[in-house]
């Protein structure tokens, strides 16, 4: 290796190169989170001479050759609930290990998104992955002005893909579990109505419960949080029946804690109990709640296709459904 040639300002790909007595091009490849080739030996000589220099890639220039910047937008209502937490958490993990980063775009409400489009607020992303229903495929790229949008919120357009969990057959298989035990009525405590996956969700139960004899008495709203869950199992609204579905654990879990006395040891004696999302928490002993979930690493996986592989989802009405299940446990 040759001495590093001095420098007045920060060190350069030139001065890496330098160092590791390769040529600009090889160490711009040792150097890219990109697949590119270059033998092991220089790879580590760039990498090595990189750390001793303590240079810092120019990401705008980089962007500028490779018309990327490697971020993803993640636009979301709001990270509160514990299935967010769950999802997030291997989203961004897997995400990163493609040699992207993230960025949150909490929208909350449509008078955000009017808001950001108003005061001309963007992200140069290379793609934008939509779970807020408050934000439709359109809005979307005129928010980013970038036309590789994935909807994951149960809205799409002519114009794009969408990713999401077919429920139906999960809330079949729990249904089918409570109409087998003998249960006849129920109440269901539900998210925001307003949500097209929540419509949908909402619909699914109605139908698989009068297909099954088990007739609707009470439906109550919450937020999918653990607060509004206890609270509407505190409230005046609460009816006794022989079966609650909740469509998150997250309210299954606060309407467990206001009425543990009806679960001695886990077990139901007044009503039984059945969550949604298939939250980590709920494998554990405190509250163990059956639940319908997906296979997040199945859905996941398809949303690192669309980053990595756009051309198979240039169709803007292809739709990928990731299939649910029922998980069995005490409080049913």
């Amino acid at each position: 290796m040759i001495e590093p040639r001095k420098s007045n300002g920060q060190p350069t790909i030139a001065d890496v190169a330098a160092l590791a007595g390769v040529s600009r091009a090889i160490a711009s490849r040792a150097l890219s989170s990109e697949p590119r080739p270059v033998s092991a030996d220089k790879r580590e000589r760039v990498l090595q001479a990189a750390e001793k220099l303590g240079y810092k890639p120019n990401l705008l220039a980089r962007s500028l050759t490779t018309k990327t910047v490697n971020l993803v937008a993640v636009v979301v209502n709001h990270i509160h609930d514990l299935s967010d937490l769950d999802l997030f958490d291997l989203l961004i993990s897997e995400i990163q290990s493609i040699g992207k980063q993230v960025i949150f775009v909490r929208v909350g409400s449509s008078e955000r998104i009017e808001e950001f489009l108003r005061n001309g607020i963007a992200y140069h992303v290379d793609a934008a992955l939509v779970f807020s229903d408050f934000a439709n495929a359109a809005t979307v790229r005129k928010m980013f002005r970038n036309d590789s949008v994935l909807m994951l919120n149960g809205m799409r357009d002519g114009g794009a893909p969408a990713i999401i969990p077919n429920e139906l057959i999960g809330i079949a298989e729990a249904v089918a579990d409570a109409a087998r035990k003998g249960v006849q009525t129920a109440a269901l405590i539900t998210g925001r109505s307003a949500s097209p996956v929540e419509q949908a969700r909402i619909g699914y139960y109605k139908s698989e419960m009068q297909r099954n004899g088990i007739s609707l008495i009470a439906e109550m709203r919450g937020d999918y949080s653990y607060q509004s869950g206890r609270a509407i199992a505190a409230s005046s609204e609460w009816a006794k029946v022989d079966a609650v579905f909740c469509t998150s654990d997250a309210m299954a879990m606060g309407v467990l804690d206001v009425h543990r006395a009806a679960f001695p040891q886990n077990k139901p004696t007044e009503f039984r109990l059945y969550g949604f999302d298939d939250v980590t928490l709920a494998e554990y002993e405190a509250y163990p709640i059956s639940s319908i979930g997906y296979d997040k690493t199945l859905y996941i996986g398809e949303i690192l296709r669309f980053l990595t592989k756009p051309e198979l989802f240039q169709s803007g009405s292809a739709l990928v459904q990731v299939p649910t299940y029922f998980v069995s446990r005490s409080s049913s």
